[in-house]
């Protein structure tokens, strides 16, 4: 018997996977911090024999080349991929035992990136399961932009035509295993569920339901902004990432802290964003551990810009190392745990601002407020508060000139991004309000909603 084990990346929206059987397995994009991946296959007793990479990734580090480095496994890149390292180059049509009866199919399926290939594993010549990486995912594909511009029509109409050759050589019943699509910005559009087969997907996915100028209409005209960060993911993965470094970073006094500050660097409180409201050092920002931390810390900051990290506790701070080793933020140039009191001087207080709900809002004199929506704008596009100003939170850091004067009411889509916002706009020492509410709430609060459609 065959088993396939996903390993979760939730703050990246992505998956690698452990596939094998009773004595061998292989790894499908594997994450940066390659300890869990080891754990996994010691947990079930096999040995990894293969390491495999489904296209070189575009919003995390890839941890293939060190995990075959100490496993001595094979590891297997798409010919087409450019890379900087010795690999086993792999075409179209390539196979390889795993295990007993287990044998892993290479399928070229460009789209994504053009050297983008699936894996397709069958057991006693039945295909069982097919690792899609970026091509075809739950519902959607994976976005065909992040390569080149003038290639992305093109790279559009390769998702179609791959997404119809898995489902036109595979078995209804296949399960389907993509790395992105769950929360993942490589992907075209939010996954629609956790798992999926080739026969949903036939029913469902537009890729295999819409004919394909329809398709790549559709899909280029939906296409959001690309994280900053993405462009420094490709090149590390291309010139084989270093080893990680999780150990604790130098522990940074009060001192240090406001030194840090001064300097002009990044101080980053992982705490949620009701405590940070309630308290906080002035100039620092709020990027919650339990949010997007990797994803969005790593899109506003300006990319090399030295890091200090203020955690609650130890685990915390060890959790969001790894979180940002993912995403090539390697080491914090300090970081600190416990709370305001052990990060301020003597003599410092804490700085602070009010959260507040949509219903709240609405009892506000709009004329004596800013309201600033900080959505992206597919979401702003299907509605959005009148006279509200609209910037993206990822552009809120070098746009902060651009909101007016006032006390600036700041919302999002729940709370986490309208907190980083909040939080931007705070050590630029403006007046400024948390929405911490759903935006559900604003049309039952009364506030006026306006559409496209008017």
């Amino acid at each position: 018997m065959f088993f396939v084990e996903a390993i979760e990346l939730e703050g990246l929206g992505n998956r690698s996977y452990l596939a094998g059987g009773r004595r061998t397995a292989v790894v499908v994009d594997p994450p940066r911090d390659i300890d869990r991946v080891l754990a996994a296959a010691a947990r079930r007793g096999v040995a990894i024999t293969h390491v495999v990479e489904t296209h070189i990734h575009n919003d995390y580090v890839t941890g293939g080349l060190e995990l075959a480095r100490i496993t001595g496994a094979a590891y297997r890149v798409p010919a087409g991929a450019h890379v900087s390292f010795a690999r086993t180059a792999v075409s179209d049509g390539d196979t390889v035992v795993i295990d007993a009866e287990l044998v892993l199919a290479a399928v070229a399926t460009p789209g994504h990136t053009p050297h983008h290939t699936a894996y397709v594993l069958s057991e006693a010549g039945r295909p069982v399961a097919a690792f899609t990486g970026g091509s075809l995912l739950i519902g959607t594909v994976g976005r065909p932009d992040l390569v080149e511009p003038r290639l992305t029509e093109q790279l559009a109409r390769a998702q179609h035509a791959s997404a119809h050759r898995l489902a036109d050589s595979l078995p209804d019943e296949t399960e389907v295993l993509p790395t992105h699509g769950f929360g993942s910005f490589c992907s075209s559009a939010q996954a629609d569920g956790e798992a999926t087969t080739i026969g949903k997907e036939k029913a469902a996915n537009p890729a295999l339901t819409v004919e394909v100028d329809t398709f790549v209409a559709e899909l280029l005209a939906g296409l959001e902004d690309v994280p900053a960060y993405y462009a420094h993911m490709s090149p590390a993965n291309t010139a084989g990432p270093a080893p990680v470094d999780l150990t604790v970073p130098a522990v940074a006094d009060p001192h240090d802290i406001a030194a840090r500050l001064a300097a002009g660097e990044w101080v980053v409180d992982l705490r949620n964003r009701i405590a940070f409201a309630e308290g906080h050092v002035a100039g620092s920002f709020n990027f919650e551990a339990d949010g997007k931390l990797a994803t969005y810390l790593a899109w506003l900051i300006p990319w090399g810009k030295p890091v200090t990290l203020l955690a609650e506790s130890a685990e915390q701070l060890a959790a969001a190392q790894r979180e940002l080793v993912r995403v090539g933020i390697d080491r914090p140039a300090a970081a600190a745990t416990g709370g305001p009191a052990d990060w301020l001087r003597a003599g410092e207080s804490v700085a602070s601002f009010p959260r507040a709900t949509f219903a709240e809002l609405a009892g506000r004199d709009s004329g004596r407020i800013v309201v600033l929506d900080v959505r992206r704008s597919s979401e702003r596009a299907e509605g959005w508060i009148e006279g509200s100003v609209h910037i993206p939170v990822h552009q809120v850091h070098r746009r902060i000139d651009e909101v007016p004067d006032g006390t600036v009411w700041v919302h999002c889509a729940g709370g986490m991004r309208a907190g980083i916002a909040a939080s931007l706009l705070d050590a630029a020492g403006r007046d400024v309000v948390a929405v911490d509410d759903g935006f559900d709430a604003a049309t039952a609060a009364g506030l006026a909603i306006v559409t496209e459609e008017g």
